[in-house]
């Protein structure tokens, strides 16, 4: 007869979080998660805006 091997430790079960999940901020709450550019440079700026200026705002 063999002995079966000891079974390894297994990494336990992520436990359940009931905090308040409005407590922490979202991506969503910052620019960047609104896909804004963290810095920019004004000429870039003003570049961007007169792209993106509608055509009734001449």
């Amino acid at each position: 007869m063999s002995t079966a091997p000891a079974p390894e430790p297994r990494d336990p079960k992520p436990a359940l979080v009931f905090d308040d999940p409005l407590s922490r901020p979202s991506s969503d709450d910052t620019d960047r998660g609104w896909g804004e550019r963290a810095e920019g440079d004004g000429t870039a700026d003003l570049r961007r805006f007169l792209d993106e200026k509608p055509p009734h705002h001449i």
